[in-house]
């Protein structure tokens, strides 16, 4: 694990200015990959969490940079914190994201990332919400629904031009989740986007009665 650690945090210089290279950015998603193993599994994942392994990731998921290293590099990233709370029973994974920035951070790559790495970075959002605590912690402060509601809403605009089925369905139960919360439902009966009013995604939707409903 150390070996792996090392390989990670021998890029950090490389972060800001954006220097990373091809291969550089190849050799530490290797290390990522192997990561992603030890995240996946029951019997290490609360290893992993307890040595707070995650948190040597933020800085990649911080980075702007749209070269295909940098974006190779968030992806991979994005996917090991997406192993962690894949599982069913997460409740530990999440309280222990709550603790960090991994909101904001996915936030950001949901409006300025590439399709795949939205993707995956709104799939964390999701499971984060559909953890009781999760939807708890998001809805418990203005600020931090309207980060949240002021994200999807951006994205529903972008889908309008782009109509990716895929993510138009992970906003659509982001939505649906946040609704559950009695504060935050009154909140989406005058902030949800019209697109998802009117009729705009019937074309991508057609296909798929439950999403539509």
């Amino acid at each position: 694990m150390a070996s792996l650690l090392q390989e990670i945090v021998s890029v950090y210089p490389t972060l800001m200015p954006p220097t990373l290279t091809g291969h550089a950015s190849n050799r530490v998603c290797n290390a990522l990959a192997l990561l992603q193993c030890v995240a996946s599994h029951n019997e290490t994942r609360g290893l992993f969490l307890s040595a707070h392994i995650p948190l040597f990731l933020y800085p990649f998921l911080n980075t702007t940079s749209k070269t295909r290293p940098f974006e190779y590099l968030r992806l991979t990233s994005l996917g090991v914190i997406g192993a962690l709370v894949k599982q069913n029973d997460n409740s530990e994974v999440i309280n222990f994201l709550l603790s960090t920035e991994i909101i904001p951070l996915c936030l950001r790559i949901m409006e300025t990332g590439s399709e795949l790495s939205k993707t995956v970075a709104i799939f964390i959002v999701q499971k984060i919400l559909l953890d009781d605590m999760g939807l708890t912690y998001i809805c418990q402060t203005y600020e931090r629904f309207y980060a949240v509601g002021t994200v999807l809403s951006n994205m529903v605009s972008q889908l309008v031009e782009q109509q990716s089925i895929r993510l138009l369905k992970h906003v659509i139960r982001c939505y649906l989740r946040l609704s559950d919360n009695p504060r935050a439902r009154e909140a989406l009966r005058q902030c949800l986007p019209e697109p998802l009013r009117d009729r705009s995604f019937e074309g991508v939707l057609k296909d798929d009665g439950t999403t539509k409903r």
